[in-house]
């Protein structure tokens, strides 16, 4: 095949480039003797955390792995298939930890340099940020291109396997990875969002001082959080994401691959996902091209989103024009650009509904002029709206790109044209990748400029960095939430491509011998037991979501009454003449979050394998006549669909409350006099009497919307994002595990 040698060529360009930007930002300038002695308390604290939490996932991996193993080899009756997929289980995982681990360790060498940098130019530090995040993106999205091809490749050229057989047999890699990312998701983002949320209650609303005040024993712990959930789980999120959709879209590959005979079917999204790696080294390294001084940082990271996009659209022409051939190529182009398309779009879904300069954000700011329980209110109605672009935006790319793709002729193709849709979306997933590791790093510089007593200027740099950083990480949920509604259609229809061929291979089957394309699996929801398994599904979405938020208050309220006992024992660290046990509060908020990972992680990966056994056994006994496989199908349908809403109202309106807290801190929430009147705030608390009266920070519309925030928080950086990973999960573990359903 003409373009298979792009695939290691571009990933181990990802993993060099990488290297080099790793290197760059390492050697910089790490700035004073106290902003390193702020920057090694958080790197400590992160890595306290990370060593913790990928011990405890390692010992739950090794033992799901095992019994992956023998379920798989003892129900499809191949002890060889159990084992292999037992091994891709580990390696997905392995690579999965050590992608998330090895950027988690750049971004918290970035942050200090980041700081260092706004001392001196906002160029600088812009490069210093995107570089620092871009290790991140650039090694997860490497290391799972290079780790489905390698173990694809072990397993059908070195193995000798067939090659239309190795897809499902490399599914446990996807598994494995959705396993880690899950654990490291959970934990991550309890982490982070306890420690905000006890930084916050009673730093600002109690106690009254600034965010990052160094008076706040929960500061480091809240630094160091953004660290473990954004930058590595956020990493595993999308590690499971690439590798998972790369695997659903090969699987799809093998119906086509049956008829034509032709390989590039099954290899086209490897080489999709290459082609997206080269496009985003080359919109990182445009990028200090479009900087400018006392310019908005979005600007140039815009910019160089374009020349990705644009890049990715005629890759996508290039790469269909040569593998495809002339007959067929145009319709799957456009299939891909749908989903190229579609990434826009959700971008700027997200901004809309996040961004203070739009209606939903400003509905939510004057909501708290009248307490938090309207902004709560207000907020919460947004979110639910967020919903139905959401939904119509998914719908409408898997609808176009399903009839690009019947427009082939070809059997199969309108299911393959919606997984060139999720290839093409995910091509630009190692720069939204890249930004959103960017606002982790900011965050602390901002933090660090803050403890460290930098001059004002750098703080305004780091300040202007934070608002940006803030944007590209809700930016980053929108997309890998279209993503996700992507991919979750492409993964289902690779577990019924998964069922068909188990059908076509066994004897006691009706459709022993067919070709899989002609096998028909109805899906009837009017069935009880489908509708039954269905049921369970969403109720999967809603138990685990209550799960994560209860984890988050749990851990919340033990790093709360912490700070609260270090105040109230140790009066002199208000006076500033003491310093807080900075240690002691990482080390309860560790504790805490760890613990809450696992009995939400558990429900996860066990409830589809124990309604799919269960409802097997119904089906054997005769009861029932639309279980077995059907039942975990219409699980994996509409629990896929309930997660999808679910994880977009979470995200949105976390994302909203956060932003008219800072629309409201900035200063931009100006009453007229009357307006004022009329709430009971005169016009002497004004920054300009007589004309608009400033509702700033300190206010009581500011201490609604903080409280509006803390709410929104565990919505959005954990529960929210959770729920990302676990959409796919779901798929991946019915994939790998499809044998044990079967009658």
């Amino acid at each position: 095949m003409e373009m298979v040698w792009i695939v290691p060529g571009a990933g181990i360009a990802g993993i060099l480039f990488a290297a080099w930007l790793a290197w760059d930002v390492l050697r910089r300038d790490q700035g004073t003797p106290a902003m390193r002695e702020v920057a090694s308390m958080i790197f400590e604290g992160a890595n306290a955390f990370m060593r913790r939490q990928y011990t405890t996932i390692a010992g739950l991996a090794l033992v799901v792995a095992a019994i992956v193993g023998f379920l798989v080899g003892y129900f499809d009756e191949d002890t060889e298939l159990g084992i292999l997929t037992a091994v891709a289980f580990l390696v997905g995982a392995s690579c999965s930890a050590l992608s998330g681990f090895i950027g988690m360790y750049v971004a918290v060498r970035a942050n200090v340099r980041c700081a260092s940098a706004a001392t001196r130019s906002l160029r600088e530090a812009i490069a210093v940020s995107l570089r620092g995040g871009a290790v991140s993106g650039f090694l997860i999205v490497a290391l799972s291109l290079l780790g489905v091809a390698g173990i694809f490749g072990l397993y059908s050229r070195v193995l000798g396997h067939p090659i239309d057989k190795a897809p499902f047999y490399i599914v446990g890699f996807g598994f494995g990875a959705s396993f880690v990312a899950l654990f490291a998701q959970l934990g991550g983002g309890i982490y982070t969002k306890a420690a905000d949320m006890g930084a916050d209650l009673v730093g600002k609303v109690e106690a009254g001082i600034p965010e990052d005040d160094p008076r706040n024993a929960a500061v480091v712990a809240d630094l160091v959080g953004d660290n473990v959930g954004d930058c590595a789980g956020r990493g595993a999120d999308l590690f499971e994401s690439t590798a998972a959709e790369n695997i659903g879209a090969m699987i799809l590959g093998v119906t086509i691959f049956a008829l034509t005979g032709e390989e590039s079917w099954i290899l086209f999204p490897l080489i999709v996902r290459a082609l997206g790696l080269v496009s985003t080294i080359i919109g990182v390294i445009s990028v200090p091209f479009f900087t400018r001084e006392e310019q908005d940082p979005m600007t140039p990271l815009n910019y160089a989103y374009w020349v990705i996009v644009s890049l990715c659209v005629g890759f996508m022409a290039l790469a269909t024009r040569i593998t495809m051939g002339s007959e067929h190529w145009a319709w799957f182009f456009a299939s891909g650009v749908v989903g190229i398309l579609t990434s826009i779009v959700f971008v700027y879904i997200t901004q809309y509904y996040t961004s203070g300069g739009w209606r939903p954000v400003r509905e939510i700011v004057r909501a708290s002029l009248t307490g938090p329980a309207t902004n709560i209110v207000v907020g919460t109605a947004v979110g639910f709206e967020t919903t139905a672009v959401t939904a119509i935006a998914i719908g409408a790319a898997l609808v176009m790109s399903y009839i690009f793709g019947e427009q082939t002729g070809l059997p199969g193709g309108g299911i393959y044209g919606t997984a060139v849709a999720t290839m093409g979306m995910l091509m630009s997933a190692a720069y939204v990748l890249s930004m959103d590791t960017f606002g982790p790093i900011t965050d602390n510089a901002n933090g660090i400029v803050e403890m460290a007593g930098a001059p004002a200027h750098s703080r305004r740099i780091t300040d202007a960095l934070d608002a940006v950083g803030n944007t590209t990480k809700a930016l980053t949920k929108g997309y890998a939430m279209g993503s996700a509604g992507l991919a979750a259609f492409l993964l289902f229809s690779a577990f019924l491509d998964k069922v068909r061929e188990h059908m076509a291979e066994d004897p006691a089957s009706d459709f022993f011998g067919w070709p899989i394309y002609e096998i028909p699996l109805p899906v009837d929801l009017s069935g009880v037991g489908v509708f039954v398994a269905s049921l369970i599904g969403v109720m999967l979405v809603f138990l685990f979501s209550s799960l994560a938020l209860r984890a988050v208050g749990m851990a919340a309220g033990t790093i709360i009454e912490e700070v609260r006992r270090q105040f109230r024992e140790r009066p002199g660290i208000m006076a500033g003449t003491e310093r807080p046990d900075y240690g002691r509060a990482v080390d309860i908020t560790t504790r805490a979050a760890l613990k809450g990972m696992v009995a939400p992680g558990l429900l996860a990966v066990g409830t589809p394998v124990i309604v799919g056994v269960v409802f097997k056994g119904i089906h054997q006994a005769g009861w029932l006549a639309d279980t077995g496989p059907q039942a975990v199908a219409g699980l994996l349908m509409v629990g896929t669909i309930g997660g999808i809403i679910l994880a977009t109202f979470l995200n949105n309106v976390g994302g909203a409350w956060d932003n008219a807290k800072k629309y409201i801190e900035a200063g931009h929430l100006r009453l007229s006099p009357a307006e004022a009147r009329a709430i009971g705030v005169t016009a002497a608390a004004s920054d300009n009497p007589g004309h608009e009266v400033v509702i700033g920070k300190g206010s009581e519309a500011h201490k609604a919307a903080v409280v509006g925030d803390t709410v929104g928080d565990p919505f959005k950086d954990t529960a929210g994002p959770s729920l990302h990973v676990l959409v796919k999960l779901l798929s991946t573990v019915t994939l790998v595990l499809a044998p044990l359903f079967m009658s």
